[in-house]
């Protein structure tokens, strides 16, 4: 049996032992799928395990992250920092090898997948990103490839076919996409759910598409090479294969897919297969070889490729440094503040000016809208849109897609050159949801702008009309939301959001025009980057009025109402909760104010807030669905001017 051979055995079987071990896992995929990782890893992919940031290294993303043995062998095998013990250890408490692969838990995962499509979405942003970078420092610096493993699950999924049309559309040639065409799903067979020619849907996006075996290692070499070559167009190999291939009696049956084989299956599978049937975790050291063939290959074109960054002029350096570190200007906020006009006007608006100033300082700041730039206001001025083959601009048009942006941002992001941002409605963050979930599990540093942010939008009525949605997203660990009221708190935005690096970050801005608010005398605009801060205080205060973005304004006329009638408020604006909550309790109590009685103010869902005001706090919010109408009118039907809140609160005193 030849080293290649054995490679594939060894992953075959460590993925099926690992899942037999663990009683838990996708053993069929790992086996069919071992043939066509082993070409890649040992004859394609450029890669330096000891080395798994270098920067123009190639990307390989597992889409069915259900199959993470997989990706666990592949790498061990490869010369990664993972252990047999490590794959011993599969599905286990604090395990390098978690139920579905995890970014950070290991070198060599580039992207975390399991949700099917979203690793398709990944591959793409990696993809752009590349583009990008190449237009900026040249094809000799970064012109990596990304090659992508997805399933019938995925290919199903629709953020994949969204990411898929963005693209084609975009001419992306360095994405080869190879379809696990294993026709079987959980339920069964995909004759009971998929029988759509997905070639031909593929060919409709832009790609170039090719069946082959994907069994017979020299179709799936030849198709690769084919697709490296390919210019102008992305790639989709549709590879045939056997699920649980070698197995006697499940292989080829969805039995194979989402359970263990049983010790008795696996045992007549390495037998047939030439291998010991009592021996589990076997690697012979052959099984190596091929990988540290290409990882010695590989080695040498990253030599080269760091003389060449050695060799670059001072100004291309610095580029590429720029984008490396992503580097923030540590004034940024103090720059965003000289650039504030002071108007009246809609944070939207004025967040929009901002991102203008944070763009000019921070060149890896970059994204586009799903088909709503005119409204996000996030067109960065002074820079062309990104066209197929012309990447040097920083506008991206990602069409009427919020699921596919949202995924796309998130493998920018983790190409490690961009900050990216996707921009919609807030009432279309639903869309986005599960990418925002996943940018938050992989402290990306993925922004999300969200404008027309309450039922403030007016009369398009309540199918446009956010409410459960701020908290909805707040209740997302590790996603932080912006809400600001005014200017300043909008530069306070942007500089927490660019600056933050262990997690994402979403705005939410108002469609409508906002005072700028009044502060007190020597107030010190660090204050308002603690996510919530006192905004106007009254000696001996009885009440503690929290507000966010537009009813910020509204808590401060509340406050001069029940000040007058005798019951002295404190109007806090809290602009971003969720860093607010980070910080020591005494700091949160001191700013809330222990003794006071609480009162929350927001254009949405009021339920959650009771946590903060307690079992004698008063909740002003809107627990219903919205209505059309004129936003002045809607004000005053939902309660939410001075006048109105100040009345409910006396009734509840």
């Amino acid at each position: 049996m030849s080293a290649f051979d054995q490679a594939i055995r060894t992953i075959q079987f460590l993925s099926a032992d690992g899942v037999e071990k663990a009683n838990s896992g996708h053993p069929g995929t790992p086996m069919a799928l071992a043939g066509i990782t082993t070409e890649i890893f040992t004859q394609h992919l450029r890669y330096v395990p000891e080395d798994p940031t270098w920067p123009n290294r190639d990307r390989f993303v597992l889409s069915c992250g259900h199959a993470s043995m997989l990706l666990y062998s592949t790498l061990f095998l490869a010369g990664y920092d993972l252990s047999l013990e490590d794959l011993k250890q599969f599905r286990q408490w604090n395990s390098k090898t978690a139920g579905h692969p995890e970014y950070g838990f290991a070198p060599g995962i580039e992207t975390t997948t399991g949700p099917l499509g979203q690793g398709v979405g990944n591959a793409v942003g990696m993809a752009l990103a590349s583009k990008l970078m190449s237009a900026r420092v040249g094809p000799e610096i970064i012109d990596y490839t990304v090659y992508c493993l997805a399933s019938d699950g995925d290919l199903m999924e629709g953020v994949a076919s969204e990411a898929a049309s963005i693209a084609g559309h975009l001419g992306l040639d360095n994405l080869i996409l190879i379809y696990d065409d294993n026709k079987i799903t959980i339920d069964g067979t995909t004759e009971l759910s998929f029988s759509e020619d997905v070639a031909k849907r593929f060919e409709a996006y832009g790609f170039a598409t090719e069946r082959v075996d994907g069994h017979a290692p020299e179709q799936v070499r030849s198709a690769i090479e084919r697709a490296k070559a390919r210019k102008g167009q992305p790639s989709l190999i549709l590879a045939r294969t056997t699920i649980g291939i070698g197995a006697p009696t499940k292989a080829g049956t969805s039995k194979a897919h989402g359970a263990p084989l049983g010790a008795e299956e696996i045992k007549a599978a390495k037998i047939a297969a030439g291998w010991p049937g009592d021996v589990a975790f076997n690697v012979p050291e052959d099984a190596r070889a091929p990988f540290k063939d290409r990882a010695a290959q590989n080695r040498i074109l990253r030599d080269a490729w760091k003389k060449a960054v050695a060799g670059l002029d001072a100004d291309k350096k610095r580029t590429l440094d720029g984008f490396l570190n992503r580097t923030v200007p540590a004034d940024l906020y103090e720059q965003l503040q000289k650039s504030l006009d002071g108007k009246a006007d809609a944070t939207r608006n004025t967040a929009g000016k901002v991102q203008q100033k944070v763009a000019a300082l921070v060149p890896s700041l970059l994204g586009g809208a799903a088909d709503l730039a005119e409204s996000t206001k996030t067109t960065i001025k002074g820079s062309p849109d990104v066209h197929r083959g012309e990447f040097a601009g920083r506008n991206l048009n990602f069409g009427i897609r919020e699921h596919g942006m949202a995924a796309v941002l998130n493998g920018m992001a983790l190409s490690g050159f961009f900050i990216p941002f996707g921009s919609t409605f807030l009432i279309f963050s639903d869309y986005c949801r599960p990418s925002i979930r996943l940018a938050a599990i992989m402290h990306q540093r993925s922004l999300f702008v969200f404008t027309h942010d309450s039922v403030f939008l007016g009369e398009d009525g309540p199918t446009h009309q956010p409410i459960e949605h701020l908290w909805s997203l707040r209740l997302i660990p590790n996603l932080d939301v912006v809400r600001p009221a005014d200017g300043l708190e909008c530069a306070a935005a942007w500089t927490h959001a660019v600056t933050r690096t262990n997690g994402p970050t979403a705005f939410a801005l108002s469609r409508q025009k906002l005072p700028e608010l009044e502060r007190p005398a020597n107030f010190d605009p660090a204050r308002v980057l603690d996510g919530a801060y006192v905004l106007a205080d009254a000696p001996n205060a009885e009440l503690t009025l929290i507000a966010t973005g537009s009813e910020v304004h509204v808590a401060l006329a509340a406050k001069k109402i029940l000040d007058e009638k005798g019951h002295p408020a404190r109007v806090v604006s809290a602009p971003c909760w969720d860093a607010f909550q980070r910080l020591p309790t005494e700091t949160i109590e001191s700013v809330l104010g222990s003794g006071t009685r609480r009162v929350s103010i927001e254009a949405g869902s009021s339920l959650p807030w009771r946590t903060v005001t307690g079992e004698r706090g008063i909740n002003v919010g809107i627990d219903r669905f919205g209505a059309s109408a004129p936003a002045e009118r809607l004000a005053e039907e939902f309660g939410l001017t001075g006048a109105k809140v100040a009345e409910r609160v006396l009734s509840a005193l």
